[in-house]
């Protein structure tokens, strides 16, 4: 019998932090993708987990994959970005992402990170997917998000997502959010609403600077880097500002 493949999205409920005065933060973003099926036993083990993953994170091919498809999005906005910054790749945040996915929990954390990392999770049992396949989605709740216009946003900008969630897309692309770091694992059992999925595979992604602000677009529209913050220095690299580093290797100073 074909198993049962789902695509879900859920926001959770809404935690308001402070950001500045009058402003707050969405909450955290999480992708489900393919529950196992209700009727019949699970896959067998190590299914849709390739033997090489089982007890690693993830490959330097893979942390290219990830950071190429951001700044791929990122450079393609519609309607374009004027202060899109350039997206490099922080092992601080790649091994905060690996702590947190090692405990296969289904929820965001840990908590006292959450304050300033902006954070999207993905998890999906049975046949295997790339770790592209995890963060194309995110990038597919652009069709239902709609880019408030200028003159909306006096005071506030409006949250116009016609799905059920698109904040998965605004944090991929989040104009200041240039930091990214992300870790997968594979589980033995991770609880997901009230349900229990084995040898469930969890992507963990953290965003900094933390996107996702309730009042606020994503990035200010206008002629590519037209807008850049002045530490850029008026350079512009495929509709984004660019410091000149690409390295996968950037840590947080």
């Amino acid at each position: 019998m074909p198993r049962l493949r789902l695509h879900l999205c859920f926001t959770g409920v809404l935690c308001w932090l402070a950001h500045e005065a009058g402003s707050f933060a969405l909450p955290n973003a999480t992708e489900l993708l393919s529950p196992p099926s209700s009727a019949g036993p699970g896959p067998a083990p190590g299914t849709g987990v390739p033997r090489g993953r089982r007890r690693r994170s993830l490959a330097p091919r893979e942390v290219s994959a990830i950071l190429d498809y951001h700044n791929q999005v990122r450079a393609q906005v519609s309607p374009p970005a004027a202060n899109m910054e350039y997206m490099v790749w922080d092992e601080r945040l790649a091994r905060a992402a690996e702590a947190w996915a090692v405990q296969c929990v289904w929820d965001h954390g840990p908590p006292q990170l959450m304050k300033y990392v902006g954070q999207n999770l993905s998890i999906h049992s049975g046949r295997y997917r790339s770790v592209v396949d995890m963060v194309r989605s995110w990038h597919h709740e652009q069709q239902h998000f709609s880019f408030p216009h200028p003159r909306e946003c006096n005071p506030r900008c409006p949250s116009k997502c016609s799905g059920s969630v698109c904040s998965h897309y605004t944090q991929m692309v989040w104009a200041s959010s240039n930091r990214l770091g992300c870790a997968i694992h594979a589980c033995s059992n991770v609880r997901v609403w009230g349900s229990t999925w084995r040898r469930a595979v969890l992507l963990v992604c953290n965003y900094a600077i933390k996107g996702n602000w309730i009042g606020e677009a994503p990035y200010k529209v206008g002629r590519p880097c037209s807008a850049c913050p002045p530490s850029y220095g008026g350079v512009c690299s495929n509709n984004m500002c660019f410091t000149g580093l690409k390295s996968n290797q950037v840590g947080w100073l």
